[in-house]
């Protein structure tokens, strides 16, 4: 079991691997444990202290395994469960603990229970398990409710003896009845399987969406009604009780870290208080724009709704559902306010690397944990013109394309070599699961390891900096006087951050010494789009 603290989830670098598309080490064009096992060397190199893992578990693979079969066993396109065991052992052996996720809305239509439940008869307890109803109209061939999926379209299916199922998600992903005590009783079991296997923590899926208004009532679909039918329910906040009550159970307690996606900051605290969830993504700060103002709001809101419950922030740039921020920094809107995925071709790279350059110094500074996307210390972008014929997510074949889908952020990483696979496969004759741009191979991990200005060895310098100074991580933040379009603040004594988002360069203080910056400075001004850490020089 690692080391340093039992609250490490407060101020840990967490490094989140989505295993299709990490490392492949049977060469069959998917990534696998054994592939990441291969590469445990590189993060602990890197510098994390944590691996969060995008869902390794048996699944039809209808939503990248977030269609679960069972969570007790691994899916064979990524290993075993003996895979599993060395990969949490080896990696404690190197001080970083595992966080798994778990999906508590829905599961596999290939789910025993879902199996079970097709073959029983309407108002049997099996069916109790889901949410099946009858349809409204002469003979119920309308649906019960008007709701539609996530992904696109309704979100009811119909099965031959006439009643409808509820999927908020895809067609195979049935969601689950948390009124029914077996389903609180199944995943808190659930829990205790890879709890007892070692794992540190766990990952909620849509956290916020797992209770349903029994009388399942219609709403205006462009608008968020207060209550939703289906999101945030104050019954939510009994299920994650339960599973505090899990984690807390074992003597090094584990984690628990909530995907809550809430417009309301007081309603998002509440997931969070003290005997809840640990943590929950900011998804705010993810999704902003790339301006000084608007982020010094996020980040003051942020820590004022996480002390309110004594929870710590966390910070993050880029995850597997949003358009990578390398390429949202070099389109003129750099938010995510026009949709968290879009078609736009205004894009100049260039800009946007130097701006997530910048994003990533300010993001490793701030109070708190930060969570870094696999690719995102190679300053990947997100890759837009993949043939239809090979994308694999449902968003974009439920809308017919409508969505782009999420498939641009999930392209196989880089790791050597001019052409695909790029050492993602250790055959080098094997078609990556998703197609690798030509551009990559001066973006690979082979590329950047011996240039001491690449994206790469900024985060590993980063990350040692962060890791190593006493002021940073979890604690208190002072904001400092700046000029228009510029942050900057003081964390501790010893340490001082400036991001320069402006269009002009600006002085820098002259009774500090430079620690890190993330563009070669001009003389001793800040670049425009550049952040700059300080230590301040003794007297």
């Amino acid at each position: 079991m690692p080391s340093h603290t039992t609250d490490w989830w407060r101020h840990a670098a967490i490094y989140q691997v989505y295993p299709r598309s990490f490392a492949d080490a049977n060469g069959d064009g998917i990534g696998d444990l054994a592939g990441v096992r291969d590469r445990l060397d590189y993060l602990a190199d890197l510098g994390v202290q944590a691996i969060w893992f995008s869902p390794w578990y048996l699944s039809p693979m209808a939503d990248a395994g977030y269609d679960v079969t069972d969570f007790r066993r691994v899916d064979p396109r990524f290993g075993t469960l003996s895979d599993a065991d060395a990969l949490i052992h080896e990696a404690h052996e190197r001080n970083i603990r595992i966080i798994i996720d778990v999906i508590p809305n829905h599961v596999s239509h290939e789910h025993e229970w879902f199996l079970k439940a097709l073959a029983a008869e309407p108002g049997s307890p099996e069916r109790d398990l889901f949410w099946f109803r009858d349809g409204r109209g002469m003979s119920g061939e309308l649906p019960p409710n008007e709701w539609q999926s996530v992904f696109g379209g309704p979100a009811w299916t119909r099965i031959p003896d006439g009643q409808w199922y509820l999927h908020l998600f895809a067609p195979e992903q049935p969601d689950l009845n948390w009124r029914d005590p077996r389903v609180h009783a199944e995943y808190e079991e659930i829990l205790r399987f890879w709890f007892d296997r070692g794992v540190d923590g766990i990952r909620v899926d849509s956290a916020a969406m797992c209770s349903k208004d029994p009388h399942l009532p219609d709403f205006d679909h462009t608008t968020l009604p207060d209550p939703h039918p289906y999101v945030d329910l104050d019954v939510n906040h009994d299920i994650y009780r339960g599973w505090r009550a899990v984690a807390d159970s074992y003597p090094e307690p584990r984690a628990l870290i909530g995907e809550v996606w809430l417009a309301d900051p007081a309603r998002f605290a509440r997931y969070l208080r003290a005997d809840e969830l640990h943590a929950a993504f900011n998804f705010d700060f993810l999704g902003c724009a790339w301006e000084a103002a608007a982020l010094r709001t996020v980040i003051d809101e942020t820590l004022t709704v996480h002390a309110t419950v004594g929870a710590p922030s966390t910070w993050v740039l880029s995850n597997h559902d949003v358009t990578r921020h390398v390429t949202r920094y070099g389109r003129p809107d750099t938010s995510t306010a026009a949709g968290i995925r879009q078609y736009n071709p205004v894009v100049d790279e260039a800009l946007g690397r130097r701006r997530a350059r910048a994003a990533a110094l300010l993001t490793l500074s701030l109070p708190g944990a930060v969570y870094i996307y696999q690719g995102e210390e190679l300053g990947l972008p997100d890759v837009e013109d993949i043939p239809a014929d090979r994308r694999d997510d449902p968003i974009y074949h439920r809308t017919q394309g409508q969505d782009p889908g999420r498939d641009g952020c999930r392209i196989p990483l880089p790791w050597s070599g001019t052409e695909s696979p790029y050492g993602f496969s250790l055959d080098e004759t094997a078609r990556p699961w998703l197609p690798q741009p030509a551009a990559w191979a001066e973006l690979s991990v082979a590329a950047q390891n011996s240039d001491p200005g690449s994206v790469l060895n900024l985060y590993r310098s980063a990350l040692a900096l962060r890791a190593a100074h006493p002021d940073l991580g979890d604690g208190p933040i002072h904001w400092l006087p700046a000029p228009d379009g510029v942050l900057a603040f003081r964390r501790g004594t010893g340490f001082t951050c400036i991001v320069n988002l402006s269009d002009a360069s600006v002085k820098l203080p002259a009774d500090h010494a430079v620690l890190l910056a993330s563009q070669p400075l001009d003389t001793d001004n800040l670049p425009p789009d550049t952040s700059i850490w300080l230590r301040p020089i003794p007297e």
